[in-house]
C-alpha cells in the first residue's frame, strides 16, 4: 500500500504547480487549430459526416503540429499531433473513395431517391441491395408475361421501375401493378425459404417496363448476413401487399356473389349466396312448377400466406 500511495504521491506531485502564468497569449496557428477542433467536432453522421468531421480535425492537427514546430519547439508535441493529423488524413481518402465507389445509374439512384432514402437507408446499405441483383434493370416489352398462371415458377421477387404491368387469373382482370409496387410480394410471402411454388394469376406488361429482379435464393443469403436488409424487405414486402388488398377492396363483391384473388387467399369465392333451403311440399306438382334449389358453393380457403 506504501509502494502504491508514494507511486500516485509522484505522479501527481512530480511536477510543480503553476505559481505565474504567461502574460502573453499563444499564437494565431494554436487558435487556428483550437477554432478547427470545436468545428470539426459538430459533425453529423453519414458519408458526408465523415468527410466534414476528419477534414476540420486533420486541419486542426495539422495547425497544432505547425505550432509545436515554430512555437514550442517540442518534438514530442508535434510528433503526436502529426500522427494524429495523418490518420485523419487516411480516414478522409478511404470515406472519399467510398463516397466515389457507390455511384449507381439513374434509374437506381432515382429509386433510392423515391423508396429507400425517405426510409433512413444508408448508401453502403443500398449498395449491398443493388449488388444482390447484380445492378441490373430488365425490360419487359408490351403485352409481354412476366409470369404466366400455373407455369412460371416462383424464383426472384421483383420491383417495378417504370411501367405498368396487369394482373389477370382465367383471364379476368384483378388489379394493375404500378411503379414502385413489388411484381410478386404476395407470391414471396406465401412461400417459406425451403418451399418452392408456381404462379397462380398472370401478370402481363400494359406498356414497356423496366424492372429490377433479385434471385430467391440469393436474396436469402443476403437476409442471413444482414439482418436489418431482412428486416427492411419484410416491412417493404408487407406494406405492399396492404396496397393490392386496398387496391382488390372495390372488386371484391361482384353483382350477387364473391370472388378473390388468388394471391390473397384471405378472400373467400362464393358464386352465389345460400338460399334458404325448400320446404317439403306434399303436394308433387310444387317441385314441377318450381325452380330447382341452388346448391351453394363451398368456400375455398388455401391458407393466409400473411402470417408470418
Amino acid at each position: 500500500m506504501g509502494e502504491n500511495a508514494s507511486f500516485w504521491e509522484s505522479l501527481i506531485y512530480a511536477h510543480p504547480t503553476c505559481t505565474t502564468w504567461k502574460q502573453e497569449a499563444e499564437g494565431s496557428i494554436y487558435h487556428l487549430a483550437s477554432i478547427f477542433f470545436v468545428v470539426g467536432f459538430m459533425g453529423g453522421s453519414g458519408f458526408f459526416g465523415l468527410l466534414y468531421v476528419f477534414s476540420l480535425l486533420g486541419l486542426g492537427f495539422l495547425c497544432s503540429s505547425v505550432w509545436a514546430w515554430l512555437d514550442v519547439c517540442a518534438a514530442d508535441i508535434f510528433s503526436w499531433n502529426f500522427v494524429l493529423f495523418a490518420i485523419c488524413f487516411v480516414q478522409f481518402v478511404y470515406v472519399t473513395y467510398q463516397v466515389r465507389s457507390v455511384a449507381f445509374d439513374r434509374e437506381f439512384q432515382e429509386l433510392y431517391s423515391a423508396l429507400f432514402q425517405p426510409l433512413g437507408i444508408s448508401l453502403t446499405v443500398y449498395r449491398k441491395i443493388v449488388l444482390c441483383c447484380d445492378a441490373e434493370v430488365i425490360t419487359l416489352e408490351k403485352e409481354h408475361c412476366y409470369a404466366m398462371q400455373g407455369k412460371t415458377p416462383i424464383d426472384k421477387l421483383s420491383l417495378l421501375v417504370s411501367g405498368r404491368i396487369r394482373v389477370t387469373v382465367d383471364g379476368e382482370f384483378l388489379h394493375y401493378i404500378f411503379p414502385l409496387q413489388f411484381l410478386d410480394s404476395p407470391e414471396w410471402d406465401s412461400l417459406r425459404p425451403t418451399e418452392e411454388g408456381i404462379f397462380q394469376v398472370t401478370l402481363t406488361a400494359e406498356t414497356d417496363c423496366r424492372y429490377v429482379a433479385w434471385r430467391r435464393k440469393k436474396l436469402y443469403l443476403l437476409f442471413a448476413k444482414h439482418r436489418f436488409i431482412s428486416r427492411l424487405f419484410s416491412i417493404l414486402i408487407g406494406s405492399d401487399i396492404a396496397e393490392k388488398l386496398y387496391a382488390l377492396n372495390d372488386r371484391v363483391h361482384v353483382g350477387q356473389g364473391f370472388r378473390y384473388d388468388i394471391r390473397l387467399p384471405n378472400f373467400y369465392h362464393v358464386a352465389l349466396p345460400e338460399t334458404p333451403p325448400v320446404q317439403p311440399s306434399h303436394h308433387p306438382h310444387h317441385l314441377q312448377r318450381g325452380s330447382p334449389r341452388r346448391k351453394p358453393m363451398g368456400v375455398a380457403n388455401c391458407g393466409s400466406f400473411l402470417a408470418p
